[in-house]
């Protein structure tokens, strides 16, 4: 057996993935290469519904590449900002938000994710998701960005009302070179 909380992002969508179930509507937002879009394409289903963003014309077409390789198609990519998850998706209809936050793996490392437009989709996120769904956000403070957007993220986290939301935060004590932390939002 692998030692899973060695491998954060997939310790991350482990605990995504028990909150969904064939047939629902999920959202990537930050579909990046569509790793996690694929997962989660994979989790709903062909009744099943995705929505993946990204405000990057590569990561769209990575994850295009991706999702054609494995023969996916219930999957709507949205070439916008995740800020615009409401425009597109119900409230409360959503069994799971996913943000991978930081910048596309092997692409423009001046093009991350940021504090405010992260606050602003998470907010977007916790009205998309329905009650009994989550949130995962996967965050990296390696770079000046990606520490100002944790240190955003979680004391917005910090006060979400208790009696609305459960929030979990996960981080690799001991490791060096700041590996990634996770933080989980579910909807009572």
């Amino acid at each position: 057996m692998s030692n899973l909380i060695t491998r954060t992002t997939e310790l991350a969508m482990s605990v995504t993935l028990t909150y969904i179930k064939p047939g629902d509507t999920v959202v990537d937002a930050t579909c990046g290469t569509g790793r996690d879009t694929v997962v989660l394409a994979r989790a709903v289903g062909n009744e099943g519904r995705v929505y993946a963003f990204d405000i990057q014309k590569n990561a769209h077409l990575l994850t295009e590449t991706r999702l054609k390789s494995h023969g996916i198609a219930n999957v709507h990519l949205m070439l916008q900002s995740f800020v615009s998850m409401s425009d597109h998706i119900p409230e409360r209809s959503a069994a799971a938000v996913v943000f991978n936050l930081g910048y596309l793996p092997g692409g423009d490392h001046s093009i991350t994710t940021t504090a405010d437009t992260t606050i602003e989709g998470l907010e977007a996120a916790l009205r998309t998701i329905k009650p009994g769904g989550i949130v995962t956000v996967v965050m990296y403070d390696g770079h000046d960005e990606g520490a100002e957007e944790k240190k955003a993220v979680l004391e917005w986290a910090e006060a979400l009302d208790h009696k609305k939301f459960h929030v979990a935060y996960v981080s690799l004590l001991n490791q060096k070179n700041c590996p990634p932390e996770i933080l989980w939002i579910t909807r009572k």
